[in-house]
C-alpha cells in the first residue's frame, strides 16, 4: 500500500482527494503524520505555494507527498483574490468575509468571467511533478448553495446554471478544478 502524504488539514479537501484516488493509496494528513505546523504559504503564486508546501513535508518528514494550492481569479479584478483567494478578506480566513469582499468589488461589473486554478506538487522518487486543474465560469450576484467551501456558492461553471455549493461532492469533483489536478496525479501514480 502506497502511502502519501497530502498536506493538509483540511477535512473537506482529504475526504474530496480519498474518494478519488486508488483504494490501494492511503491518503495521510499532516496531522497523521505528526505535523502541527502551519506551513508557510509566502509563494507569489498559486503553483509557488504548492511547491513550499511539498517540499516543506519531504524535508521535515522523509515522506513522498503532494500539496496543492487553489485560487479563484477574476478577470475584472486582474486575477483577484488569485493566491490571497482563502485570505482575501482578511487573516481571519472566513469564507462569508471573502465572497462579501469579491460581491462588492464586482457590483458594477459587467464582466464576471472568473476561474478556479489548483496546482498539485507531487514529491516522490527524489522527483517534482506539478499538475494543473483550471474550470471558467463567472460569478453571480448571490450567494446559492450550502455544499461545498469558500466562493463555491458564487461560482458558476460554463455551460452550468448551478453554483458549486448546488452540487453534490461527486458532481463537483466530476468537474472542478481540484478534480481535473487530481485526476492528473492519479493517472500519474497508476503509470509510476
Amino acid at each position: 500500500m502506497l502511502q502519501l502524504v497530502f498536506a493538509s488539514n483540511n477535512k473537506n479537501k482529504i475526504k474530496e482527494i480519498q474518494q478519488l484516488v486508488p483504494t490501494d493509496i492511503q491518503i495521510l494528513s499532516l496531522e497523521d503524520i505528526g505535523c502541527d505546523v502551519d506551513i508557510p504559504e509566502t509563494a507569489d503564486t498559486i503553483e509557488g505555494n504548492a511547491i513550499l508546501k511539498a517540499n516543506y513535508v519531504t524535508e521535515h518528514y522523509g515522506y513522498a507527498c503532494f500539496a496543492d494550492d487553489s485560487g479563484l481569479e477574476i478577470d475584472a479584478l486582474n486575477g483577484e483574490p488569485g493566491v490571497y483567494s482563502a485570505r482575501y478578506a482578511g487573516l481571519q480566513r472566513n469564507d462569508e468575509d471573502n465572497m462579501n469582499k469579491v460581491l462588492e468589488k464586482l457590483l458594477n461589473e459587467s464582466n464576471r468571467k472568473a476561474n478556479f486554478k489548483t496546482v498539485i506538487a507531487l514529491n516522490m522518487n527524489s522527483e517534482q511533478h506539478l499538475f494543473t486543474g483550471i474550470i471558467n465560469g463567472n460569478i453571480i450576484n448571490e450567494k446559492r448553495g450550502t455544499n461545498g467551501f469558500g466562493y463555491d456558492p458564487i461560482f458558476v461553471a460554463d455551460n452550468y446554471t448551478t453554483t458549486f455549493a448546488e452540487l453534490s461532492m461527486e458532481e463537483k469533483s466530476s468537474i472542478s478544478h481540484r478534480g481535473k489536478a487530481v485526476k492528473q496525479l492519479i493517472s500519474f501514480l497508476q503509470n509510476a
